[in-house]
């Protein structure tokens, strides 16, 4: 039986392997189909090769980009995009105001006002030449019938000349006083301004103008300007006396007599600053009158830091032409000072005093002048968040005079 099943199956080997071989048509077609998965092998492998070869050269692309970038940012920025050489930043400040008149002449003082809010753009052409701006809407909103305005305090070209040296010209803040430059709501204490800062130097004050600027010799500094000046015309006919009342704030600005300002600094000893300004106005009323009403203003201050303990002190006076009397009496000398002591608990609690005295009617013999007690706390979030709360202590010269005592809250940003 073994051999018979043996014998039929050698037998039957020849019908099995003319089954199993393809036709000349099967074999054409499979010859073709494997052509066919070659030469899309052959395709695919050229496309990576391709891509491997574009990628290559964006990687180079984007590596000489970012090479040049640096090199052009180590150059002072040329040839760089613009947004790598611009900078954006600003500050704000929320008061709310609780004083009461205890004249009872009716002119308390009591409201919330988002009082500033400010944005600097600024831009480097190159390593000498930038510009320099701030934007500034005050008490919230402005128009015909509201309390706000916008104003744009700065905006200027500044151009190093030499090292050490430069030049500034467009619209800039006057360089006097301790605030006037630097008023970013986390760098000085209390709610408002110094009385004196504002009413006699006045901050915030800014002219349209040229200024020389540089340092020399151990700590010391130098500013020289030629500007736009003052104006106490009040634009209805009328005749201010106030120098704050004489911003023109360089907006079609009356430009008949200029003012020259000159100011040195001393800040070779840690921890102190001493600062002497000195201006001259050609005309307060800008040739509208028919004496010319020239003035000179002084101002000199001290900051002196120890440690924790910071002292600050200030001193600025106006000296006007006599015809200025004819106007008001004893406008013709216009003072005020300030003493201030700090202390920092730590690095978010600061505590303060400080004694303001000045006086817009200085040259008469009635008695025009305020003095002013300010105690109060700081509380810096971050270094540059800082909530504040001080009181208010008003005593005037003259008896019945407006008298506005009470407390002041707040809250101030800077970026």
């Amino acid at each position: 039986m073994k051999k018979l099943a043996l014998a039929a199956m050698i037998s039957a080997l020849p019908l099995m392997a003319q089954a199993d071989t393809p036709s000349m048509e099967e074999m054409w077609e499979l010859i073709q189909s494997q052509q066919a998965e070659i030469k899309a092998l052959k395709e695919s492998a050229a496309t990576q090769e391709a891509k491997l070869v574009v990628t290559e050269e964006r990687l180079d692309i984007t590596a000489d980009t970012v090479e040049q970038v640096a090199a052009n940012k180590s150059a002072g920025g040329a040839g760089a995009s613009w947004f790598e050489n611009t900078t954006i930043g600003g500050y704000g400040e929320l008061h709310y105001n609780n004083l009461n008149d205890e004249s009872n002449g009716g002119g308390d003082n009591t409201e919330l006002d988002l009082h500033r809010f400010v944005l600097f753009f600024g831009h480097e052409f190159n390593s000498k030449t930038r510009f320099f701006s701030e934007l500034e809407v005050e008490h919230s909103i402005a128009g015909d019938g509201e309390e706000g305005e916008v104003e744009l305090e700065q905006a200027y070209i500044e151009y190093d000349y030499a090292a050490n040296h430069s030049l500034k010209a467009g619209v800039f803040l006057v360089p006097v006083g301790i605030l006037n430059e630097t008023h970013e709501p986390e760098t000085f204490y209390g709610v408002e301004r110094n009385p004196v800062e504002k009413n006699i130097i006045p901050t915030t004050w800014w002219e349209g103008g040229l200024a020389f600027t540089g340092r020399f010799g151990e700590g010391f500094s130098y500013d020289a300007t030629v500007t736009s000046g003052l104006d106490l015309n009040d634009g209805d006919g009328g005749l201010n006396h106030k120098v704050r009342d004489g911003r023109q704030k360089v907006s079609k600005a009356a430009a008949d007599a200029l003012a020259y300002t000159g100011r040195v600094k001393y800040t070779g000893i840690k921890g102190l600053e001493l600062g002497l300004t000195g201006q001259y106005q050609e005309d307060l009323y800008q040739d509208e009158l028919t004496n010319e009403i020239s003035a000179t203003l002084l101002e000199a201050h001290a900051v002196w830091q120890v440690e924790a303990f910071t002292l600050k002190a200030l001193y600025a006076q106006w000296d006007i032409d006599s015809d200025i009397n004819a106007v008001k009496e004893g406008a013709d000398e216009q003072t005020g000072w300030f003493v201030e002591p700090s202390y920092r608990i730590n690095d978010q609690w600061g505590v303060f005093a400080r004694y303001n005295y000045f006086d817009n009617l200085a040259g008469a013999d009635v008695d025009g002048g305020m003095k002013q007690i300010d105690l109060g706390v700081n509380y810096w979030l971050t270094e540059t968040v800082v909530f504040k709360a001080d009181l208010q202590d008003q005593t005037p010269d003259a008896s019945g005079a407006k008298e506005l005592d009470g407390f002041n809250l707040g809250v101030g940003w800077s970026f």
